[in-house]
């Protein structure tokens, strides 16, 4: 286990943890690294541990970064017409273009 007291952590996340560590580790990254990052990811997405201690309780996940990535992207592009799409294609290639140019 990486470094402190998991005690505090859920079934879910130490589960998530153990996932995401399996998945680093599975791309060539050694174990503690990936263990550590895998608790990093945990901590970013839930906010620590979740389980009540003392007083208070403890809190919903809420909406994790990991989950929102579909919400918010490609929205713009849906909304506009294809001739507006190809146009900013085209002024983009022409654009780089350009600037591979000018630096050559």
């Amino acid at each position: 286990m990486s470094q402190g007291d998991k005690s505090k952590y859920t079934d879910k996340q130490k589960r998530k943890a153990e996932h995401i560590a399996e998945s680093y580790e599975s791309r060539g990254v050694p174990e503690q690294e990936a263990e550590a990052r895998a608790w990093a990811t945990v901590n970013k997405d839930d906010g620590g541990g979740k389980k009540p201690g003392g007083s208070g309780r403890g809190k919903d996940t809420g909406h994790p970064a990991a989950r929102k990535g579909g919400k918010a992207g490609g929205k713009a592009a849906g909304e506009r017409t294809a001739a507006e799409r190809s146009a900013s294609a085209k002024k983009a290639a022409a654009t780089r273009k350009a600037n591979a140019a000018a630096r050559a």
